[in-house]
């Protein structure tokens, strides 16, 4: 069966830096578009990042922007979330998720469209 698996996740300071991982199997992993998600505690889950079944094209949320960078591996069938200067609101539980559903201009960032989903690895971001 499919199974996503992130990694990566922790306690750091502000301004500090993390890298996720999630490593998926059961699934022709290159021809999956892969995306990262969070939510933090009372609020609804909001769309990080997405790149494409190549790599070549990938997808931010404004409040990430110039800080994460997503990326993949398809001979490893992992994708990365490089996280740098942390800040306290980054705070939550981080999910990766894979589709093949990349039509409609906004694809990326709508949960609904992704199939498959990995179990969370929490990140803490102290002040």
């Amino acid at each position: 069966q499919v199974q996503l698996v992130e990694s990566g996740g922790g306690l750091v300071q502000a301004g500090g830096s993390l890298r996720l991982s999630c490593a998926a199997s059961g699934l022709t992993f290159s021809s999956y578009a892969m995306g990262w998600f969070r939510q933090a505690p009372g609020k609804v889950r909001e769309f990080v990042a997405a790149i494409s079944s190549t790599g070549l094209t990938t997808y931010y949320a404004d409040s990430v922007k110039g800080r994460f960078t997503i990326s993949r591996d398809n001979a490893k069938n992992t994708v990365y979330l490089q996280m740098n200067s942390l800040k306290p609101e980054d705070t939550a539980v981080y999910y990766c998720a894979a589709t093949t559903r990349v039509y409609g201009s906004r694809w990326y960032s709508e949960d609904f469209k992704y199939t498959y989903w990995g179990q969370g690895t929490q990140v803490t971001v102290s002040s």
